[in-house]
């Protein structure tokens, strides 16, 4: 069965998957071109740069999914709290299915890569994206824009170490009680 998934498509897609899986270093390139069943040529069309310019576009594609997440759990909130509550459940649940061996999604790429400053760059833009999401459903649940801002900064910041400890003790408890450490009463 052929797969009509766009070849650039897969390639990210396969990528993200892998890097998440098992780091950028530890993931060769023949790895990711076998996983998307697409030719070597395929992946320097796409991507000129080679595994660094994918990793970026892999990076790009996981803040998508998880500006959907963001979305979806805080779109139907009364407020800011059940916004929290909502997404930590969902990437509780997302932990457990992706198995709880594998690193934070956007991590794992980009701070696993190639030490340069675009790369690191473009981590930068990343995580802003993601606190530009929650910040912006923040304001528009009551909280004024500075609090808004630094409310999203502190759900990344525990995000990113609470995946680090559920990872560790393979429990995805720990993602589910953050909104009751970080908004307690």
């Amino acid at each position: 069965m052929q797969d009509d998934t766009p070849t650039r498509d897969r390639l990210v897609t396969t990528a993200a998957t892998l890097f998440r899986r098992q780091g950028y270093h530890a993931t060769g390139l023949a790895e990711i071109l076998a996983e998307a069943g697409v030719p070597k040529g395929s992946l320097y069309h796409h991507f000129p740069d080679g595994k660094a310019g994918l990793a970026m576009a892999a990076a790009d594609w996981t803040a998508a999914f998880l500006i959907r997440i963001i979305d979806d759990a805080f779109q139907p909130a009364p407020g800011y709290r059940e916004g929290m509550a909502h997404y930590c459940n969902k990437l509780a649940k997302l932990f457990q299915l992706t198995d709880a061996a594998n690193t934070c999604p956007i991590s794992a790429l980009l701070f696993d890569g190639p030490e340069s400053d675009a790369f690191r760059g473009h981590a930068d833009h990343v995580f802003q994206r993601l606190i530009d999401a929650v910040a912006g459903h923040a304001q528009r649940l009551g909280l004024p824009p500075d609090e808004a801002v630094a409310q999203a900064e502190t759900l990344l910041i525990a995000v990113e170490g609470a995946w680090t400890l559920a990872r560790a003790r393979r429990d995805a408890a720990v993602l589910r009680s953050l909104p009751a450490r970080l908004l307690p009463g």
